[in-house]
């Protein structure tokens, strides 16, 4: 990979296993939104930023001290995806997986966003989950100016742990709400220390996490995954249930897959997912021509 820094734009050269529509879509994150011309616009670490990919190069809006002082660790970009990748493809169903995957990375995200969006996330569509944690930025985090619009930042835990139930109508977010007062209120105090959680085994972080109100397996696994960057977690939802009980059976561990467990997961959400969505979509191409 070669940096290039050009005006208003920083440009990784010849960059390797990044992928953007793969990145932003396979669920890990919410606050970033595809523009017509296919690049992405969000905010992540309090900055906003104009993404997208040409020519085998991704083109990122600012300077080479944002690179170096956001992007660079947001995106991860120092581990080898491509070695990570070959080390999962332990057998025929993971070597299609992680090809089809190929892009994806473990974005390095605010530990406190991660924890509340995945409380929010539950029982939820993306769609929705985004339009939720939109209205809350909206009303709570701070102004950010970026291309001529107002973008807003993640609200601070402190922020959101000084709102009542009743600041939280507007969300519509039904009985997430309580659990999302307290999970700030938690982090705000220091009962949950997201920094100190990162450095402990995934065991002891799933542990302290579900001592949240309304903070289960799945919604803890991907704070642990995607919030704590803790990439030996193994999230179960739907789609790797199913795909464990296709592919592997009941007998299935994801040690196998040693320190990079997370990744795989993700390489088998996306393949399941977008696999399922190809054949609903050929369905009714052919129930329509029919």
């Amino acid at each position: 990979m070669r940096i290039v820094e050009h005006g208003g734009f920083v440009e990784l050269a010849e960059i390797r296993e990044f992928d953007l529509a793969r990145i932003f879509e396979c669920g890990q994150c919410f606050r970033w939104s595809a523009a017509p011309d296919g690049a992405y616009i969000g905010v992540a670490m309090g900055k906003a930023a104009r993404i997208y990919q040409e020519g085998g190069s991704v083109f990122i809006s600012g300077t080479l001290a944002d690179f170096n002082t956001v992007w660079r660790h947001y995106f991860d970009l120092e581990r080898d995806y491509e070695a990570i990748r070959r080390a999962v493809a332990i057998d025929p169903f993971m070597t299609k997986a992680a090809a089809f995957g190929a892009g994806i990375r473990i974005l390095r995200q605010d530990k406190w966003e991660a924890l509340a969006s995945f409380i929010l996330s539950q029982c939820n569509n993306i769609p929705r989950i985004k339009k939720i944690i939109d209205t809350l930025c909206r009303l709570y985090g701070e102004p950010v100016d970026f291309d001529g619009r107002t973008f807003q930042t993640f609200p601070s835990a402190e922020n959101v742990a000084s709102l009542s139930l009743s600041d939280l109508e507007q969300l519509r977010c039904g009985y997430r709400a309580p659990f999302l007062i307290e999970a700030a209120r938690a982090v705000a105090s220091g009962d949950i220390n997201l920094e100190a959680l990162s450095n402990r085994p995934p065991e002891e972080a799933l542990a302290a996490l579900k001592n949240l109100a309304g903070v289960g397996d799945k919604v803890a696994s991907c704070v642990v995954l995607f919030g704590l960057h803790r990439l030996d977690a193994f999230p179960v939802d739907t789609w790797i249930r199913k795909t464990v009980r296709d592919h592997y059976g009941s007998s299935f561990d994801p040690a196998v897959f040693g320190e990079h467990a997370g990744i795989a997961q993700q390489y088998m959400f996306f393949y399941a997912r977008s696999n399922q969505t190809r054949a609903d979509k050929m369905l009714c191409e052919t129930e329509d021509a029919g």
